[in-house]
């Protein structure tokens, strides 16, 4: 079973940059044919989609509020994703969400199955 566990959140100001970090703890292993990604929700707001990664390739794949300035990666041997996060803008504000999905990539919040609690991101202007 994994779980997942995000880090890295905070206040930073309007172009400044933000790590975030995804620990899953596994008593299995996450296979080469499942994807990672990270969401996020603001306030009043459905979660969207941020970016994906597949696991066994690497592939990525962003929303378009973020191509250019937020790149996705993982570990596979300490079985990490990250979130570097540049050049962010006040409505990047949310709390993120990183989520396990057994398809190799998807969008789509109902593909994903395990979530994480949720970390917080504040950008002032």
């Amino acid at each position: 079973q994994v779980q997942l566990v995000e880090s890295g959140g905070g206040f930073v100001q309007a172009g400044g940059s933000l790590r975030l970090s995804c620990a899953a703890s596994t008593t299995g292993r996450i296979f080469s044919s499942h994807g990672m990604g990270w969401f996020r929700q603001a306030p009043g707001r459905e979660r969207d989609f941020v970016a994906a990664i597949r696991w066994g390739t690497g592939g990525t794949y962003y929303a378009d509020s973020v191509k250019g300035r937020f790149s996705i990666s993982r570990s596979s041997a300490n079985n990490m994703v990250y979130l570097e996060m540049n050049s962010l803008k006040p409505e990047d504000t949310a709390v993120y969400y990183c989520a396990r999905t057994r398809r190799g990539y998807s969008m789509s919040e109902a593909e994903y199955d395990v979530w994480g609690q949720g970390t917080q991101v504040t950008v002032s202007s």
